[in-house]
C-alpha cells in the first residue's frame, strides 16, 4: 500500500468506523467484513460480502478524480465479484474540514 499521511489517516478513519469506534455503530454493522484489497493515494479497492441481504459478493473501487485543495471529486463503483458487472455507481464532491480523527469520533 502506497501513499502518505492522508492515506494513513483515511485507513485509520475507515478502521475506526468498521470497528465501531467512530460513528453510531450502525456503520460497523453494515460494513462488517469489508476488506481493503489495495490502497494508494487517491484510490482504494475493497472486497465485501453484503450481509443479511442476498449474500452478494462485490468489489468496491473508489477513486479521486479531481483534487482542488479542500474540494475533491470522488467516484465509487460497486461491481459483482463474479462477472465484473457494475451494479452501483456514486459520484460526489467533498469539502475538507480541519477536524481531527479524535474530534470526529466525539461527534
Amino acid at each position: 500500500m502506497e501513499g502518505g499521511d492522508s492515506l494513513k489517516n483515511s485507513l485509520s478513519w475507515l478502521h475506526g468506523v468498521i470497528n465501531g469506534k467512530i460513528g453510531h455503530g450502525l456503520e460497523a454493522i453494515v460494513l462488517q467484513g469489508l476488506r481493503v484489497v489495495h490502497a494508494e493515494k487517491g484510490f482504494m479497492r475493497f472486497d465485501f460480502v453484503v450481509p443479511n441481504a442476498v449474500s452478494e459478493h462485490v468489489e468496491i473501487e473508489s477513486k479521486v478524480n479531481a483534487n482542488r485543495g479542500k474540494l475533491m471529486h470522488v467516484v465509487v463503483e460497486v461491481r459483482r465479484k463474479g462477472n465484473g458487472e457494475v451494479i452501483a455507481e456514486g459520484k460526489l464532491w467533498m469539502a475538507a474540514n480541519k477536524l481531527t480523527l479524535a474530534q470526529v469520533s466525539k461527534l
